[in-house]
């Protein structure tokens, strides 16, 4: 996948800025390199091929590896990178601590502090904040991997965190219940590894600048500006494949955290521990009650990929990704957009007598459903997206967990 599907399909979206992700790996940058120039001295990049409103930013994710209380801790960055010419620094630097081009998120051994101070030394004006910060691995929080603060991942660097990225299977009011949060800018992104329309742009960022600079995004994070950060766009945290707990292997789950807690956590199969989800975790780290919302909290709604909602108004099974992709659920989603816009105008804005001139019945209620955030949605667990219900089996499903015993899980 080149640059300029990528941007085909951010289009299609509604995205306009993108990360370039995997900026250190040798192969990509090379494509980087040759595809993109800065727009006047911003920070700012865009395809040198066309004119488009698809712009990118320098950007990677790496993972560090260390131990802290004799256990491996593993942890995903994200760095945001003022410009090329940094981004070749920053691979130089960094190249001594793991193999940059064994994978698109290389993994250092380092800790998070060392990553900081070498990132920064650098260029100061780099951005390093946790990925998917509540994921059960490779995450700051994270229940197999993780620890309990950011102090205890950035020690005396914890100061230099202003930011952290809340993952599918968590949302704001998730982060809001821990105070120690509260100084930090929550960012929402989609943690792509696929540029189509489905995975592309599920959660982003909404800033309103009065100029698009690379300073102008950095400051805006830094200092949490809710009048520049408009709001987060997220799915509902029980999509996410590790919003409950549950053992995939032996398919167990999902299972609310009252449940999996009286379990003592471990599979009643198998005997194995449980893939403890991210609502359980945060209930573990939470010093507030469910509902609190801090003052100076930035807003969000919530959204969920239009080909997944195309897909369950018409009964198509989305145990296989690549029926999203297929020619019938494909042609319907692209009629759509060329009739409406792009995706984001058609699940935020656009009005419901207009969504029923183009679509049908099931379509417009699902969509309505998700504005209203009254969808309905089984809770991923242990590496398996939720799956939204509808219709006659929203109902099923209802009489079915109504008079669920814990038992009926296995």
């Amino acid at each position: 996948m080149n640059l300029e599907e990528i941007v085909r399909y951010a289009t299609i979206k509604g995205l306009g800025l993108l990360g370039t992700g995997d900026a250190l790996h040798p192969i990509w940058f090379k494509e980087l390199d040759e595809s993109l120039e800065e727009i006047d001295g911003t920070g700012i990049y865009k395809l040198k091929s066309f004119e488009n409103p698809v712009h990118f930013i320098f950007q990677t994710e790496v993972a560090t590896v260390h131990y802290y209380k004799e256990k491996a801790r593993r942890i995903h960055h994200v760095i945001l990178i003022p410009s090329k010419d940094v981004s070749v620094q920053l691979a130089d630097r960094l190249s001594t601590y793991g193999d940059l081009a064994s994978d698109g998120r290389p993994v250092l051994t380092m800790t998070p502090a060392e990553l900081i101070d070498v990132v920064l030394e650098t260029e100061k004006e780099c951005l390093i904040f946790p990925a998917h910060a509540w994921t059960p691995w490779w995450s700051l929080f994270g229940s197999f991997s993780g620890v309990n603060s950011l102090e205890e991942a950035y020690e005396d660097r914890a100061k230099d965190i202003h930011a952290l990225e809340t993952g599918l299977s968590s949302d704001p009011p998730m982060n809001w219940r821990v105070s120690s949060l509260d100084r930090l800018t929550l960012i929402s992104a989609s943690d792509a590894h696929s540029p189509y329309p489905f995975r592309l742009g599920r959660e982003a960022v909404v800033f309103e600048l009065d100029r698009l600079t690379y300073e102008e995004i950095i400051d805006a994070i830094r200092k949490k500006d809710g009048k520049r950060i408009i709001m987060t766009v997220e799915v509902p945290p029980a999509y996410g494949k590790y919003h409950w707990s549950g053992h995939r292997n032996c398919n167990v789950g999902p299972i609310s955290p009252d449940d999996a807690r009286s379990m003592g956590y471990k599979c009643a199969l198998c005997g194995k521990k449980l893939t403890k989800g991210v609502d359980d975790r945060v209930n573990e780290l939470a010093d507030r009650p469910p509902g609190y919302v801090p003052e100076g909290s930035i807003g969000f709604r919530y959204t969920i990929p239009l080909q997944e909602l195309i897909a369950v108004s018409e009964n198509v099974d989305l145990e296989s990704e690549h029926r999203l992709t297929s020619g019938r659920i494909w042609k319907e989603y692209t009629r759509i957009i060329s009739t409406l816009g792009d995706e984001f105008k058609i699940m935020f804005d656009v009005s419901e007598e207009e969504l029923k001139s183009t679509m049908t019945p099931q379509l417009v209620n699902l969509i309505m459903a998700v504005r209203q955030n009254k969808i309905k949605i089984i809770p991923g667990f242990d590496g398996v997206y939720g799956k939204i219900i509808f219709g006659a089996e929203e109902k099923v499903e209802e009489q079915k967990r109504a008079s669920k015993r814990l038992e009926d899980f296995f």
